[in-house]
């Protein structure tokens, strides 16, 4: 499954910035997965801190071959130890075994996020140990699939709107402007920012 998106995304982000319309119409329609189970989604994210996504893809394909579903149980059938052999840190391994904890309990209910605005979800997310604000944005993103999520902390989308506007520096205010324009569809537009950033337009 893929991040959903059509022409009045398209249309509505053309009209509103030019520049990022030229590279919309070079870069084309973007497929990025995104993963619908918010359990899943949550483990993937902690996983995918601060490494290579090589790297992430590894360490999430030993996890499925070891564990078969991934889930709060199978999780909690797991040590530290065992977690941490499939690749990733022993800090991550305690803040997934951590999460899947307050699952299984009924501590913590993640399809209670579909209910609120993006900040309170945000601000939920954070609440877990291991998730910031970053792995919170890309977890609406890339699994609730919300449509106007653009992520200051993100490295690749500042490189994105520096190569695509000509700037030496991304501030804060002028950060604020452009996510005033791409809104409603701020989304769509980090698809775009995160390809340009990755040379799509070169």
């Amino acid at each position: 499954m893929y991040f959903q998106y059509g022409n009045t995304e398209i249309e509505y982000l053309k009209k509103r910035d030019a520049k990022l319309g030229e590279a919309i119409d070079k870069i084309g329609m973007i497929h990025r997965p995104v993963i619908p189970d918010l359990f899943r989604a949550v483990v993937y994210n902690i996983i995918g801190q601060q490494i290579s996504t090589v790297a992430l893809n590894t360490i999430w394909a030993r996890l499925e071959g070891m564990l078969h579903d991934v889930n709060a149980d199978t999780i909690l059938s797991m040590t530290e130890e065992e977690l941490q052999s499939v690749g990733m840190t022993y800090r991550k391994a305690g803040y997934i075994l951590n999460f899947a904890g307050k699952i299984r309990s009924g501590e913590y209910c993640p399809e209670d996020l579909y209910g609120m605005s993006d900040e309170e979800a945000i601000e939920s997310l954070c609440s877990l140990k291991g998730i910031g604000r970053w792995t919170a944005e890309m977890i609406l993103i890339f699994s609730m699939q919300r449509p106007d999520v653009i992520s200051f902390g993100d490295l690749a989308i500042l490189r994105g709107m520096r190569m695509l506007y000509h700037h030496r520096e991304i501030d804060r205010k002028r950060f604020e402007r452009y996510k005033k324009r791409y809104s409603p569809y701020g989304t769509v537009a980090s698809l775009y920012l995160w390809a340009i950033a990755g040379g799509a337009c070169d």
